[in-house]
């Protein structure tokens, strides 16, 4: 660490020595010859951009010299990407956009090359938050639904977590400010814990991702992207509301943000409650009441060679856990049981560019504590305390011919601790480090190959809690676990319009404390579980194939994968019963998940307006003795018919309308202990766009979901076991107003 900070220091003195390189340039229409006004100009590496004037121009000062990715995004243009080479001095590009009815394309951040997303060899799907909140979504857990592949692990509205074609909780990570978000989620009524405002978009990695992220990207990871900070010497802020009809829902936050030529700010304050939600039977479930607050804060420092920004998040939340259909009441207090949530996550990323190559660290801590109150009882019957350090260092090499190299370390040093009533799992410490390389390599035909190798060790120690013999003993826990992992991936273009890729990828799991330890009744599944510390690791390796075409009009795209886990670690009754809980044990076996999404999207010409959209997603989980895994999605097929209008009239710039149906197919591919689910289809609208009143901008957005009040259970709610059903009809009004 004092290293770092002499290397931070020399940089900052260096900084005075260097010349003021600048890029400058007009961007036009290609199909009118015109300047175009506002267009982002963005170096993604450097994290430094510009927007153009009235004429076309633009000017981005203050960069360092070298080879940069430069993005150029402009709404109804292709998205332009190159990269352009900073030599000392004034440098000039001029540059065209052509017409697209194509949605604009944005730069991947949860890979390591910073490449668009058709540029990448490895498929991953993205969203903006913005976007998932036209659609409605209550939560962002909620609202990561939208994009294929991926559903909801949820425990009424206010806990739910990623599921990631067919895999969750501790097989499938979640990244927020560029660190691992470390929460407990192992539990069962554990949720994904973090407020979607001041989050800019949503990345999903379908697959292992252990060469970018280590042990528990098995199953893929869930990257957030905070709001990026202010174009240099522009100040902005925003105030937003919304309302939500079901659960008399509010949810408020504001932010404000402002950059000058070096120093930069935001800050953003989030706040939200809900009352109970009520089902498509108009019933209200009980105690699934929610509220939270949360702050998001940060600062940045840009010179020429160097850049660095420390961000802060503060995260509360007081969620109800519900257990029966009870007393009817519009009530916003949680009652017993319901836990108290405390989340504080403090992040560092610095980069330093040299003459060839770059040097990026992100430093993170995380501090969670989470209380379980019971009835009956005065203090927590729960209270853990989880703490986190994190890094992250990679360095960039000097490219080598046509080879892009990246070689780097992560590791984690982890802490958990009890002073509750209760022990759930022991006082126990984690410690992890992994060292990785990866390569890109572009080759002049259109292809691109893509591979990696990296090494992990993890080790485990874990206090003795509790009396030999008795319920809640856990004897001393003192593992160790290593794996070595690779991936191999290879995209190319044919016939103009055509991509394909194929990745082969391996990732890898370490047993987590409950499965390691847990010695006693499982509260909310009234099942007896007892821990395995022979448990070891779990092993998969995923084969992923997808296609693409592309033309001004049309997309179409299939993805496929096929992933084999060895070791893949289960819960099942043993035939025992303490105290009138049947006994459940940890156990392994191989397992194999496979399936795909497939979709459509059109949008005929001259009617760039319009769009057709459409997607099927299937996923299937057996083990080795070839009974189905439990909490597979069932397969489901979506349907969007949608509208947009980028230039409208002077009080109605831009507009957009959407009817959307999704079926769910009957899910009866269930474990033995699991049962079947029936089908149903729910159907969703909504309109919106901006407006403007006295020459202030106001964005409105309407939508209802689950328009007809279906009465349905989803496969993936735990309350499905009480035959309680899933939200009916939601109406959302939200409204924005940008300064």
């Amino acid at each position: 660490m004092k290293n770092m900070y002499v290397a931070i220091v020399f940089a900052l003195l260096c900084n005075m020595g260097f010349s003021q390189n600048s890029l400058t340039g007009t961007i036009k229409s290609a199909d009118q010859n015109e300047p175009l006004f506002t267009v982002q100009i963005y170096f993604p590496q450097l994290e430094k951009g510009s927007v153009t004037d009235e004429n076309g121009n633009y000017t981005i000062n203050g960069l360092p010299q070298g080879n940069f990715k430069v993005i150029v995004a402009y709404m109804g243009y292709q998205t332009y990407s190159e990269t352009t080479v900073i030599s000392e001095g004034t440098n000039e590009l001029n540059i065209t956009l052509f017409p697209s009815a194509i949605e604009m394309e944005e730069v991947i951040v949860s890979t390591p090359f910073h490449k668009l997303q058709r540029e990448n060899v490895m498929k991953v799907e993205r969203a903006s938050v913005s976007e998932l909140k036209t659609k409605g979504a209550v939560t962002l857990s909620d609202g990561i639904t939208n994009v294929p592949g991926v559903e909801n692990l949820s425990t009424g509205m206010g806990i739910g977590k990623p599921v990631i074609r067919g895999l969750s909780s501790n097989r499938v990570l979640v990244y927020t400010q560029g660190v691992r978000l470390e929460n407990q989620q192992f539990g069962d009524e554990h949720g994904l814990g973090i407020s979607d405002a001041g989050i800019e978009s949503v990345e999903v990695i379908k697959g292992p991702a252990s060469l970018l992220y280590g042990s528990d990207a098995l199953g893929g990871v869930l990257y957030l992207n905070p709001e990026k900070f202010a174009v240099a010497g522009q100040t902005e802020g925003d105030v937003n509301i919304n309302y939500f009809t079901n659960t008399n829902g509010i949810a408020a936050n504001a932010g404000v943000k402002s950059s000058g030529d070096r120093f930069k700010y935001l800050v953003r304050g989030s706040y939200a409650s809900h009352a109970d939600y009520h089902t498509g039977d108009d019933l209200s479930v009980t105690n699934t009441r929610f509220g939270e607050y949360d702050l998001k804060t940060g600062v940045a420092y840009q010179a020429v060679n160097f850049k660095t920004d420390i961000r802060y998040n503060y995260n509360q939340l007081k969620l109800g856990i519900p257990e029966e259909i009870g007393e009817q009441t519009n009530e916003r207090t949680p009652q017993s049981p319901y836990q108290e949530i405390n989340n504080h996550i403090v992040s560092s990323k610095s980069n330093f560019f040299f003459d060839k190559s770059s040097l990026e660290a992100i430093l993170g801590y995380t501090f969670n504590n989470r209380k379980e109150f019971e009835e009956g009882e005065e203090g927590a019957a729960l209270d853990m305390d989880l703490s986190t350090i994190n890094y992250n260092i990679q360095y960039h090499l000097p490219k080598w011919g046509l080879w892009e190299t990246i070689v780097g370390t992560q590791g984690m040093f982890q802490k958990n601790s009890n002073s509750g009533e209760e022990v759930l799992i022991p006082d126990a410490n984690t410690t992890d480090f992994g060292i990785f390389a990866t390569s890109h390599l572009h080759f002049k035909n259109n292809s691109d190959l893509q591979l990696g190798l990296r090494y992990d060790t993890r080790s485990i120690t874990g206090d003795e809690t509790g009396i030999v013999g008795e319920e809640g003993y856990i004897e001393e826990l003192d593992n160790s676990y290593n794996s070595i992992n690779a991936a191999l991936g290879y995209k190319w273009e044919f016939l103009s319009n055509i991509t394909g890729r194929i990745n082969l990828a391996s990732g890898f799991r370490a047993p987590n404390l409950p499965e390691l330890t847990s010695n006693g009744v499982h509260e909310g599944t009234n099942r007896y579980e007892i821990g395995n510390q022979d448990l070891t690791n779990e092993q998969n390796i995923q084969t992923d194939v997808s296609f693409e075409y592309k033309n001004e009009h049309v997309e179409v795209f299939v993805n496929g994968f096929y992933n084999v886990v060895n070791d893949y670690i289960f819960i099942e009754p043993n035939g025992d019963n303490i105290d009138g809980n049947f006994v459940f044990v940890y156990q392994q076996q191989d397992a194999k998940l496979y399936g795909g999404e497939v979709g459509l999207h059109f949008h005929p010409h001259p009617l760039d307006w319009l769009h057709i959209e459409s997607s099927f997603e299937s996923v299937t989980g057996k083990l080795d003795n070839d009974n189905y895994l439990p909490l597979i999605p069932a397969n489901s097929w979506t349907n969007t018919l949608r509208t947009e209008f980028n230039k409208g009239t002077s009080w109605l710039p831009s507009s957009y309308a959407f009817a959307t149906l999704k079926s769910v197919f009957e899910q009866n591919n269930v474990s033995e202990f699991e049962t079947t689910t029936p089908s149903y289809a729910l159907f969703s609208i909504g309109l919106g766009g901006r407006i403007f009143i006295s020459e202030q901008p106001v964005d409105i957005r309407l939508s209802g979901n689950n328009l007809f009040d279906k009465d349905y259970i989803s496969h993936l709610s735990r309350l499905k076991v009480d035959d309680i059903g899933n939200i009916g009809r939601n109406i959302n009004l939200g409204v924005s107003l940008p300064f």
